[in-house]
């Protein structure tokens, strides 16, 4: 009989039971009252988007146990930061066509695919971002051991990040888990993705998205540079004198900047006895932002933590002066919390655009409170910033209704 045969679901999830689990998901039109119609990009197995009580899915249809294995690695990502979507489960069934597992996964909300960043008039300053967004995650998965084994554009989502783009996993069909990566692994891997990058880019180029002028070749090479250089910087050991305890700090403070946690410190004396061997053993590039949850709560991508915790650090150097007097940092970002960041949030809600983060849209407003300032020779504050942040550049992109703002009871 066909239909649903079994399922393994984390706690707090939708059972799901009521989906036409008889059908190969491919069949789901017009068959579901729950799918959205979402881009999808190129795909080796079927995939449908449905929104479900309040939130979205992402289903992928799967031969049996590969939606098993992936969740358990998707799993594992999680439970060590990494940026990945988040797993929900995975379900056995039976159709027409034999059995399949079909695996769950919470829509990354405030996403876009690459297809969205090369389309759009910013194509060529995109690029730059998505490049260092792509190294990026190639360095926190390998630091973490984990080998992707399909790196490519088409199995990864961007998020924009206060100027920036943070670069998400979202296909682990390949991957593999070890203590540590060898050379050859993480070789292999850079090899691959600098195929399958150009492959995507060709692709766009033959579909007109991307003039024939764009240097397809040359991109999965940079990527595979600035991957290299991050990597350097993140496992450089320094040689430093027994004298010297302080620059200790300083490397760790070196490697916050890049946003990446510290999890410990190797001291080892050179065969000389008169220096040391440091090497900083990294974990995650989430430094700025769990710093900035632990003291606000709030969630924010890594670049935006940075940003917010630089805001937060200069109003509690201006409280201190004020007060002539010190003032914990919990304080000054309690503070902020109460005093800019809620406020602040407040205004801008009514014209929020769907598709952008709250914490975006915050630091959105941030850089637009710099530009008015330095015209102005002096800080306009964030009330002045917000209300000619409305006025001249959320309200002209062309209004309310072309914005697609959610609305707001009681508001324009």
């Amino acid at each position: 009989m066909a239909g649903f045969i079994s399922s393994s679901l984390r706690p707090g999830s939708p059972s799901f039971l009521d989906l036409p689990w008889a059908l190969p998901v491919g069949q789901w039109v017009g068959q579901c009252a729950y799918l959205e119609p979402l881009p999808i990009g190129l795909t080796r197995h079927p995939v449908v988007f449905i929104h479900y009580q309040e939130a979205l899915y992402a289903l992928k249809e799967l031969p049996p146990g590969l939606a098993e294995k992936e969740y358990q690695l998707l799993r594992q990502m999680k439970e060590q930061h990494l940026p990945t979507v988040d797993p929900i489960g995975h379900v056995q069934v039976k159709t027409a066509q034999g059995e399949a597992s079909i695996l769950i996964t919470r829509y990354l909300e405030y996403s876009m695919p690459y297809q969205a960043l090369f389309a759009s008039p910013d194509r060529d300053r995109h690029r730059d971002l998505l490049l260092d967004a792509m190294a990026s995650l190639l360095v926190q998965l390998h630091l973490a051991g984990v080998y992707w084994g399909d790196c490519s554009l088409s199995n990864t989502l961007f998020r924009r990040d206060a100027g920036t783009l943070q670069a998400y996993l979202v296909d682990a069909e390949t991957s593999e888990i070890h203590p540590t990566l060898s050379e050859s692994l993480r070789s292999y891997e850079l090899d691959v993705m600098e195929e399958n990058v150009c492959g995507a880019l060709a692709d766009l180029m033959a579909s007109g998205l991307i003039p024939a002028s764009y240097p397809v070749i040359e991109t999965g090479a940079y990527i595979r540079e600035r991957y290299e250089r991050l990597w350097a910087e993140i496992n450089r050991e320094e040689v430093l004198d027994a004298q010297q305890p302080y620059r200790v700090q300083e490397r760790i403070r070196a490697l916050n900047q890049l946003g990446f946690s510290v999890d410990e410190v190797v001291l080892q004396r050179t065969p000389d006895g008169d220096k040391l061997r440091m090497r900083a053993v990294v974990t995650d590039r989430h430094f700025h932002r769990e710093l900035l949850h632990s003291l606000t709560g709030v969630d924010a991508e890594d670049r935006q933590a940075e940003q917010i915790m630089n805001e937060i650090q200069e109003l509690r150097a201006r409280l201190m002066q004020q007060q002539n007097r010190s003032m914990p940092v919990s304080v000054a970002a309690w503070r902020w919390l109460q005093e800019l960041y809620q406020p602040s949030l407040e205004r801008l809600k009514p014209w929020r655009p769907e598709d952008t983060h709250p914490t975006q849209l915050y630091c959105q407003m941030l850089e637009h409170k710099w530009f008015l300032s330095e015209k102005a020779q002096q800080d306009v504050g964030h009330e002045t910033s917000a209300l000619d942040y409305i006025e001249t550049v959320l309200k002209s992109v062309s209004g309310a209704r072309d914005l697609n703002v959610i609305p707001i009871e009681g508001t324009p």
